[in-house]
């Protein structure tokens, strides 16, 4: 790995030196400024041709969205967000962002968990080409739609006992915010019940649920130990604290939110959910996987594809990180890999559904 130049961006001078000090104990970052602001940032971005930049959200004279928003087009260069809102993250997220740590609480040690956490996704962050793979599929996105008063059932066909037999699971990490986004707004309100993973934060998933329940023909919220996994209903995995697997009842599917150990890395894991989808649904579920950086979800998908389901993974030049869906490629758990914009309609095609 060579050297990765870093631009730090956040209006705290204290904030922005004990970020530095913490970069700077890794031997592949070379932290070559800090600004203050995004008009600082605009010259120094110009004169130090930084690998990767970390923005504050926050900021005076302009904040990091608008920042984003008018840099990118310009100077395409991998950003990572750092914000405690998770509404701002996610805006910066859709207006060009790789990725976002939440910053420190404080407290001990919060500084070098925090910079640890930086450091993994300033390197994944440098591999990222912004110019022809993110901002390609940002253009492609759709709309936020108001929110309708009610999340209606599909009217086209009727749901069957077959039908609630149905099981759709997804898994994504890195880039996976806009690209579970782009494939739930395209799916209709006739989904099959829909169990997700991604890798986030606690205290970020409650609020993703919440922005992608306004934009789906569908219910989309935060999972609760023992809820009941049915039609129209999607359930996201509380981000933290918990593994979550399926289960399978006399009246049909229910997720468990388990104390477990971390399964790949992550808690939750893709792998541990897809696993349970596996022994619960067997050749009645859907799996998807999506943009990421490791190898989370491979195995559990190529059990789930050895039980009957039908698997599908996003393509390469799709993926802001090419990692977890390669993976489950190369290991043959991949039924069908696709371009991100191709997904909802392959998942409509296989239950019979037309898409958005």
């Amino acid at each position: 790995m060579s050297n990765i130049k870093v631009l730090i961006v956040d209006d705290s001078i204290m904030f922005r030196e004990a970020l530095a000090r913490e970069l700077r104990k890794d031997s592949y970052i070379v932290v070559v400024g800090t600004a203050s602001d995004p008009f600082d940032a605009r010259d120094k971005i110009i004169a130090l041709k930084p690998d990767v930049m970390t923005l504050d959200v926050e900021m005076p004279k302009m904040n990091g969205i608008d920042f984003l928003r008018r840099l990118l087009p310009q100077y395409p260069l991998p950003v990572i967000v750092s914000s405690s809102l998770a509404g701002a993250v996610f805006d910066a997220i859709a207006a060009g962002a790789v990725d976002f740590v939440a910053k420190p609480a404080g407290g001990p040690g919060a500084m070098e968990v925090y910079a640890a956490d930086m450091i993994a996704k300033i390197k994944i962050a440098a591999d990222v080409d912004v110019a022809s793979k993110f901002r390609l599929s940002l253009r492609a996105r759709p709309e936020v739609r108001p929110q309708p008063p009610a999340h209606p059932q599909p009217a086209a066909r009727a749901l069957g006992p077959l039908d609630r037999e149905r099981l759709l699971a997804i898994g994504a990490s890195t880039g996976g915010t806009e690209a579970i986004f782009n494939v739930l707004t395209k799916l209709p309100a006739g989904i099959p019940g829909t169990v997700m993973v991604q890798h986030m934060p606690g205290g970020f998933t409650k609020l993703y649920a919440e922005r992608l329940n306004k934009a789906c023909a569908f219910e989309v919220r935060e999972a609760e130990d023992n809820d009941v996994v049915r039609p129209g209903l999607a359930l996201l995995a509380p981000g933290g604290e918990y593994q979550m697997k399926l289960v399978k009842g006399i009246k049909g599917y229910s997720v468990r939110l388990v104390d477990a150990e971390k399964v790949s890395g992550h808690k939750p894991s893709v792998d541990y959910l897809f696993d349970s989808v596996a022994d619960a649904a067997g050749s009645k579920a859907i799996g998807v996987i999506l943009t990421g950086m490791g190898a989370d979800g491979a195995k559990g998908m190529l059990k789930m594809r050895e039980k009957g389901a039908y698997t599908i993974g996003q393509d390469r030049d799709s993926c802001v990180v090419y990692g977890m869906p390669m993976v489950a490629y190369n290991s043959g758990a991949v039924v069908a890999q696709l371009p991100l914009d191709r997904i909802a309609r392959e998942i409509c095609a296989r239950l019979s559904l037309r898409s958005q």
